[in-house]
């Protein structure tokens, strides 16, 4: 719902309605201007974090708004429903209402609708005039998406909203034009040590070039005249996951150093990192999200490129653990991959890793059968909110695998395999190598690239929208996916 200033009208839209399950006390009145971010997230290391000047202007308006005066029904309502209290009026004019808020600015009341008996309306009075809105009742108070514990509550967060937004709105659609975020805090604290700690230990990937040459006229023969070119600089980008938040006591936005008013959703917080924005500013933010590993929850069905960056790793723990495992004792196993490991202990070695992260045991001494360790690889990339080969990858994959002529399919493998995100492409780099290790042994475990296309076609491809009959239509191709990334590992990566 919009709050607006058309009097007896009730609009549709309010910017200050943001989704909220929560309500808390009015926004503390003792913060100074510069005072730091509340439980601010913008420092890992807060000894090394200095915060700004936060600007003032908007909190200084907040103070300034009218406060909430009920106005009470001088008799008792039998009409009246429980959850509303004496500033239910019942059923009176519009007419009625308005002289009784006139000359109280922030005064309310509700009363019910004429036009349509059973529905309630508060009447608000706000800028000399009186506004109405279509009232409505969930368990929580609320008019658009934010919902309120009382109907006070839902009348304090309006007056704030209505009265900052009309006395600063030309301020509010400039204070994004000169932000902060570049020049202090969250950036140049973390850029250095992100970059720094992905880089330790960092074997580049071997990415390679299909060269063109007029004297060779094959493409078989020209995969083995190879370049390989330089890989430029692994960036992990991550885009930040932005959520409604209410934030108690007085916040700051840390793009734009202002104010974040309200009462209740105030603004938005990356539930992977904690940086605190307004909802405006957070499509303004890059893609420079570096997750604090006390908000990642688990490991298994967590983002992979949000986990490898928790971790400062460049692949995630899972993957590395249970392949070193599985190579260590059980690359000979028969039927690797394809026998399944017992789904209890399979779904213990999860709950490990959950819990104990890069420390949880996977030894033999506590999973003697190694199919648990590769039913627990296989889970894992199962289970990741995007798969490995990226949704909006998805079909070029499956296009790739349909080209009829060999060496332009492996071509058209190759340069999809080149959009992945470092973290995806990374992962599926090690992977493969590790599946190409397999297919070595396959008089033991006799399992070749073909069987193993058929075990991880579905594991590390799935369709952007969930079809069974797309996903039974594309197994094939689905397969011969990873059959050909296994056989022409030292090609494509």
């Amino acid at each position: 719902m919009k709050w607006g200033h058309r009097p007896g009208r009730a609009v549709l839209n309010a910017p200050w309605l943001n989704r909220s399950n929560r309500a808390v006390t009015r926004v503390g009145m003792a913060a100074s201007s510069n005072s730091s971010l509340s439980g601010s997230s913008v420092s890992s290391d807060p000894e090394d974090y200095q915060p700004p000047i936060w600007k003032s202007y908007l909190y200084q308006l907040q103070q300034e708004a009218p406060r909430p005066k009920r106005i009470t029904c001088p008799q008792e309502m039998e009409s009246r429903p429980k959850y509303y209290g004496r500033e239910f009026h019942g059923m009176i004019p519009r007419e009625f209402a308005d002289e009784l808020l006139v000359g109280a600015e922030g005064a309310y009341l509700i009363r019910e609708s004429q036009r349509q008996p059973g529905t309630h309306t508060l009447a608000l009075r706000f800028g000399h005039q009186t506004l109405n809105y279509r009232l409505f009742y969930d368990g929580k108070h609320f008019v658009g998406e934010k919902r309120f514990e009382s109907v006070h509550d839902l009348v304090t967060d309006a007056l704030i909203t209505l009265y900052i937004e009309t006395k600063a709105a030309e301020y509010i659609a400039k204070m994004t034009t000169n932000p902060i975020y570049e020049h202090l805090g969250y950036t140049s604290l973390l850029k250095d040590k992100t970059v720094h700690r992905l880089s330790r230990g960092h074997t580049e990937p071997r990415r390679v070039t299909f060269q063109k040459d007029e004297k060779i006229s094959s493409p078989l023969v020209r995969r083995s005249v190879l370049k390989d070119t330089p890989e430029k600089q692994c960036s992990y980008e991550k885009i930040h996951n932005f959520k409604v938040h209410t934030f108690r006591g007085p916040h700051w936005c840390e793009y734009c150093a202002n104010f974040m008013w309200g009462l209740i959703a105030q603004g938005v917080r990356c539930s992977d990192c904690g940086l605190n924005v307004h909802k405006q500013c957070s499509k303004l933010i890059p893609s420079d999200c570096q997750p604090d590993l006390r908000r990642i929850k688990k490991v298994f069905s967590c983002d992979l490129t949000t986990l490898v960056k928790a971790h400062n790793t460049t692949r995630p723990m899972v993957v590395d653990m249970c392949i070193q495992e599985i190579e260590l004792r059980g690359i000979k196993s028969e039927g690797l991959y394809r026998v399944s490991g017992f789904s209890e202990h399979i779904e213990d070695v999860k709950l490990a890793f959950d819990r104990d992260g890069e420390k949880a045991n996977i030894s033999a001494s506590a999973y003697a059968d190694i199919n648990i360790i590769a039913g627990a690889l296989k889970l894992y990339l199962r289970d990741l909110p995007i798969p490995v080969i990226t949704f909006d990858l998805y079909s070029k994959f499956i296009q790739a695998a349909k080209i009829p002529n060999a060496d332009s399919r492996l071509e058209a493998i190759h340069e999809s395999l080149l959009q992945l995100p470092p973290a995806h492409y990374e992962t599926l780099r090690y992977l493969m190598a590790h599946l190409k290790r397999v297919t070595l042994f396959e008089k033991d475990n006799l399992m070749n690239a073909a069987n193993l296309g058929i075990v991880f076609g579905p594991t590390l491809m799935q369709p952007p929208e969930l079809n069974a009959l797309t996903t039974l239509n594309d197994m094939r191709q689905q397969k011969l996916v990873v059959q050909l990334m296994i056989e022409h590992e030292d090609v494509l990566f």
